[in-house]
């Protein structure tokens, strides 16, 4: 299966990842069964998606912990591991980010706090390294928390071999450049999805000029672009859903309208919605790496047919068309 390059850490995987951040859990996500989510993980891994990406902040520490009882039963060899550091719950910090099922959640990117949660992590995941690190969130106050100080508490991490290559997620082209002057940058990870485009003209020129791989997160906008989203479909207002704007009722519209479009493409490749919408993304921008979530076998499977899934030439332009028609 061909691999694309994780920016220039050496490192590598197939463009489809599984994100974990519904398996952690709470309020945004509702319950889920844990076994069933770690068989969900291993059955991902088994289907040739390599990339697992967590966070302490999924759940509250609750997706690492899942991922970390998965781990115990698949080669970590096999594996590209990415988390997170730098939002901060155990003590108050001057930059509040968000409640977080009742508990207020704040940034630091200090040192201090990036190798404690690094540590937090490695012992929650049951590894000894992170292939990727990510810094979660960036600072609004790079005064308060100076990024040649973030960036050598990263470098120093990854010349203890605790990480592998360094990540910025939901970030901007001047703090791109802020890390690769301080230090490296391999990989941003940022929302982006056939409805949600914006990394293309604000992020994409700078990582293509820098070497720099993109990851999109949430590809089927919290399912919206799976086809089983009607214009009737309510969720609760804790719901991620529920702040997405692309589900409010133009946006939404738009979306069931692209999909019902392709109809005839799901019969010809013998696919579903979801597959067709992965794989298109995953053409959208070149190396590109989409993260996709799943809390169940069945749904690990189901995104990994994205992987074999070739769109032809004429197929892949057409659809672009319609996608470039709603942004």
């Amino acid at each position: 299966m061909q691999e694309r390059n994780i920016g220039r850490s050496g490192l590598s995987a197939p463009f489809l990842g599984l994100g974990t951040w519904a398996i952690g859990g709470g309020k945004r996500w509702g319950d889920n069964d844990d076994a069933l989510s770690v068989k969900a993980i291993q059955t991902a891994v088994e289907q040739g998606i390599r990339w697992i990406d967590t966070a302490p902040i999924y759940g509250l520490y609750h997706s690492e912990k899942v991922v970390g009882e998965a781990l115990r039963h698949i080669d970590r060899d096999r594996v590209i591991l990415s988390s997170k550091c730098g939002l901060e719950w155990r003590h108050e910090t001057p930059v509040f980010h968000k409640m977080m099922d009742g508990v207020p959640v704040y940034r630091d990117l200090s040192a201090e706090s990036i190798i404690e949660d690094v540590e937090d992590s490695l012992r929650r995941l049951g590894t000894d390294h992170l292939d990727v690190l990510y810094t979660h969130w960036q600072t609004p106050d790079p005064a308060l928390y100076p990024l040649e100080e973030t960036v050598e508490a990263l470098m120093k991490l990854k010349e203890q071999g605790k990480i592998r290559a360094i990540g910025a997620s939901n970030t901007t082209a001047a703090f791109i450049r802020g890390y690769c002057k301080y230090g490296e940058l391999d990989v941003i990870q940022e929302k982006y999805s056939l409805l949600t485009r914006r990394v293309e003209k604000q992020l994409l020129p700078t990582c293509k000029e820098l070497g720099v791989s993109i990851q999109a997160y949430s590809p089927l906008e919290q399912g919206l672009l799976t086809g089983k989203v009607t214009m009737e479909t309510t969720y609760p207002a804790e719901n991620a859903r529920s702040t997405n704007p692309t589900f409010l009722p133009a946006r939404r519209a738009q979306a069931i309208q692209l999909l019902d479009g392709w109809k005839d493409l799901t019969e010809k490749y013998g696919c579903t919605p979801a597959q067709l919408v992965i794989a298109l993304t995953a053409r959208m921008i070149p190396g590109l790496h989409v993260l996709c979530g799943a809390r169940t076998p069945e749904q690990a499977m189901e995104n990994a047919k994205a992987l074999t899934l070739k769109l032809d030439g004429a197929d892949a332009v057409r659809m672009k068309w319609d996608v470039d028609a709603i942004s």
